[in-house]
């Protein structure tokens, strides 16, 4: 998949026809799967370029930092998905005061046809473009009739009488809803991170863990979740928990999860965590063995997950169960 990371002439095009959509596309959710099927699809017909013009930063970063929503993927795993979608190439235009003051008008004439001589443009209804956000697919359908290419409204998905946003994946990671987000989703919420470091409690109560330092910006409501880590080619599942550790008086948010039939050294190397069922809040307890009998009683209830969706694992955790647990 070609990479441009600069306005101009889209490298590699060999004057085939540029099929782009333009958006942000955080997420790479159902709604933007559709407009990369319809990309994919007239680029096959036309011997054209699926191409996805997109923004680095967010635009709000530089409207209006304080709103600036936090991005589910990182820059790595947009792009791993739009090319599992079969987009061959990514236009990541700098976005900074020029191209955020250039009317719509501008942007169309400059960056579509002169630069990347876009043929066709396929956005979402809601698109909107140019200085102030003037710009919508009305716009964008006259201005390419003068400039020589055609612009074309996809439909958004809609599921439970609602469109499928990042918005409301967001709003459904929030409220811990991991299920719900991996639905519109269309796959689990994954963090990228690099292993780290904890406090080395779980190594005391004899429970092998992994504190995940995320990428992502945007991580799940508090809370200990089913989850898959994945690593060289192999995975575990196992408990998440995402938060503070209040029973310890812990302030920042960790994300520390308990690997099942895991035995090894994971520090310092770069894993993926998916999540796939949230099994509780998180709790603050008085003592630390009414959270280690919790835990145990969490353990339960990933083993009675894992029977459901008929996932094998070894023995999750080292050590005997508390008799009175």
């Amino acid at each position: 998949m070609i990479v441009a990371r600069r306005r101009g002439r889209l490298p590699g095009a060999d004057g085939r026809p540029v099929i782009a959509t333009c958006g942000n596309f955080d997420g790479v959710h159902l709604g933007h799967q559709a407009i990369m099927r319809r990309i994919r699809e007239r680029a096959d017909a036309s011997g054209g370029l699926a191409t996805v013009i997109t923004f680095h930063p967010h635009p709000m970063r530089v409207l209006a930092p304080d709103r600036a929503p936090r991005l589910m993927l990182t820059e790595e795993q947009k792009l791993a998905e739009l090319e599992r979608l079969g987009v061959d190439a990514v236009v990541i235009l700098p976005f900074d005061r020029e191209i955020a003051a250039m009317p719509a008008e501008e942007f169309a004439r400059r960056v579509l046809a002169e630069e990347l001589g876009v043929r066709e443009i396929h956005v979402g209804p809601d698109f909107r473009f140019g200085r102030g956000r003037v710009g919508d697919v009305g716009l964008l359908t006259r201005l390419g009739t003068e400039l020589g290419f055609e612009a074309h409204a996809v439909p958004p998905v809609i599921d439970g009488g609602e469109r499928v946003s990042a918005s409301r994946i967001r709003r459904e990671l929030a409220a811990g809803r991991v299920e719900e987000a991996a639905r519109l989703l269309g796959r689990p919420f994954t963090l990228v991170g690099t292993i780290v470091h904890g406090e080395g409690r779980g190594h005391k109560q004899l429970l092998p863990t992994a504190n995940l330092a995320p990428e992502n910006e945007f991580v799940p409501e508090r809370g200990v979740y089913v989850t898959r880590t994945r690593w060289n080619g192999q995975q575990w599942h196992g408990l998440t928990n995402v938060g503070i550790r209040p029973t310890f008086g812990g302030r920042r948010v960790t994300i520390e999860t308990f690997l099942s039939g895991f035995a090894g050294d994971l520090y310092g190397r770069r894993v993926e965590l998916a999540f796939l069922a949230r099994l509780r809040p998180e709790h603050r307890f008085d003592t630390p063995q009414q959270l280690m009998e919790q835990i145990w009683r969490d353990i339960d209830a990933f083993e009675a997950w894992c029977r459901e969706h008929g996932v094998a694992v070894e023995a999750p955790f080292r050590g005997d169960k508390p008799a009175d647990s």
